[in-house]
């Protein structure tokens, strides 16, 4: 059985209720935080194990072929065409490059805009691209005194893969093909989005 928490000491005729040693508050509080278990949470009862990750929900209209303004980066401002969703809430998007110079890229989702306007972009081969296809080739680490004597020295600027430039070429062919049956789609593509003075975004139909 465990300790109560009050004793019961006689003072004279009467009684009174003191807290055990155990059950005291402490005068000093720990220096670091102790990790709590999150099965041990109140509100974790019942729960089981951890939560699992959710997977990543997208917004109705970043559907595939949709032409989404980009507001962050260094192609802010341009209007581009989503081809298709990627995960951990990335998009893979495209100018086209021929049109206005924005390569296939992986953009994050909450910096973009979507419109109305679409794309048909059902003859497009995306099969290959995923988040394996931008992985970053590895490089041997440096030493520190390697890294301070090329630091000074500008960066080598790495060439485009072959493949990449072909790639993109056939990704361009099938959309710019699809893009020229709509009369004006291709001006509307290589123009730039700008809000002027006096206009209001949230009264803007998209």
């Amino acid at each position: 059985m465990s300790a109560p928490e009050t004793k019961t000491v006689t003072f004279g005729s009467g009684q009174r209720q003191i807290p055990t040693a155990s059950s005291r508050a402490s005068k000093w509080y720990p220096t670091e935080d102790t990790p709590i278990p999150k099965k041990a949470l109140p509100e974790a009862e019942g729960s089981g194990a951890r939560k699992t990750a959710r997977p990543t929900s997208f917004r109705p209209s970043l559907q595939p072929g949709a032409i989404l303004i980009i507001l962050a980066g260094r192609f802010r401002g341009k209007r581009v065409v989503l081809l298709k969703t990627l995960s951990q809430g990335v998009l893979l998007v495209t100018g086209p490059f021929k049109i206005n110079g924005v390569p296939i890229r992986r953009v994050n989702a909450r910096y973009v805009i979507a419109t109305s306007t679409k794309v048909d972009v059902s003859s497009v081969d995306l099969s290959k691209f995923d988040d394996a296809y931008f992985a970053k080739e590895k490089t041997e680490k440096k030493s520190d005194k390697e890294e301070f004597f090329d630091g000074a020295k500008p960066a080598e600027k790495k060439p485009l893969p072959e493949t990449r430039s072909a790639d993109q070429k056939a990704v361009d062919e099938a959309i710019v093909k699809s893009i020229k049956q709509t009369p004006h789609l291709s001006s509307y593509l290589a123009s730039s989005f700008s809000l002027s003075k006096g206009d209001r975004p949230h009264l803007m139909k998209w």
